[in-house]
């Protein structure tokens, strides 16, 4: 009786790597073909898009230096830093801010406050965007500015981060800390800063990765906001590679993977602090 429920169980467990590895490969599979078509000539993508490297002949690397030139990638790294770490600094400090204060004061107001900020995550960016355009671009003549991407960037992304760092704070983030240090003299200023930011890095460094890569990889509100070409971030930068009627698609791939290189710098320096903030949420 052990040995045939040790079998059984030894074959689920196959089966369930198994079935692991096919996910894996299924999703890795359209990542898998971009790093090879990089490396192709665009006659050999075009007459054979899924053959391996060694089956196709004209493997180089002039896709990622003609990339790098044509998109002016410099320039739009340039850019892209600026706007993702200034939007992702400072949406995770007020947010931090707001949601330690909505906790902190559990009254109507503030639960009023948190009601219309999770209310405000199901109203989709395509049903405001022609409005949000025409306000900034034909009335206030704030389109093509940095800041004003950045300020957008803040707004769309608040009240999420707002509702994720609530849920930690409300459960992670014991009060008899904060009373010590008021009986200490601190201020709330400095009970905040010096006691409770510190302890939000699990959930801190989930947002971080989250907001970054939301607004590194965004292409349709910058589109919106930014035109001139000096201040194209990555992903619009790629849509140069587009043409009327062809499209480079060597050099696209190529495009493509120099934009997703920093944001797999950056997930594999936070993963250890990305997970230990999903399990933490999920279990408080």
């Amino acid at each position: 009786m052990n040995s045939s429920s040790g079998v059984q169980k030894r074959s689920v467990r196959t089966f369930a790597m198994a079935g692991m590895i096919l996910i894996f490969i299924a999703y890795m599979f359209p990542f898998l073909m971009v790093v090879i078509n990089s490396l192709k000539q665009k006659r050999d993508i075009i007459k054979s898009p899924f053959s391996w490297l060694f089956t196709v002949k004209g493997l180089s690397f002039d896709n990622f230096a003609k990339a790098f030139n044509q998109m002016d990638f410099l320039n739009a790294i340039k850019n892209s830093l600026i706007i993702t770490v200034s939007a992702t600094a400072i949406v995770t400090i007020l947010a931090a801010m707001l949601a330690y204060f909505i906790v902190r004061n559990n009254n109507l107001l503030t639960r009023i406050i948190f009601a219309l900020m999770v209310a405000s995550m199901i109203i989709p960016f395509q049903a405001i965007m022609i409005p949000l355009v025409s306000i900034y671009g034909g009335t206030l003549n704030l389109l093509n500015h940095r800041l004003t991407l950045i300020f957008m960037h803040v707004g769309f992304s608040m009240s999420m981060t707002v509702f994720m760092f609530h849920g930690f704070i409300r459960g992670s983030v014991p009060i008899a800390l904060e009373e010590a240090a008021y009986l200490d003299g601190c201020t709330h200023t400095q009970t905040f800063f010096k006691i409770v930011f510190p302890l939000l890095k699990p959930i801190m460094s989930t947002t971080l990765i989250l907001n970054a890569l939301a607004f590194w990889n965004d292409f349709l509100l910058p589109s919106l906001v930014l035109t001139d070409k000096k201040l194209l971030t990555l992903p619009l930068s790629t849509y140069s590679f587009y043409g009327t009627y062809s499209a480079d698609y060597g050099t696209i791939m190529a495009g493509l993977l120099l934009c997703v290189v920093p944001l797999l710098i950056l997930y594999i320096a936070l993963q250890k602090q990305i997970i230990n903030g999903v399990v933490a949420g999920a279990v408080k």
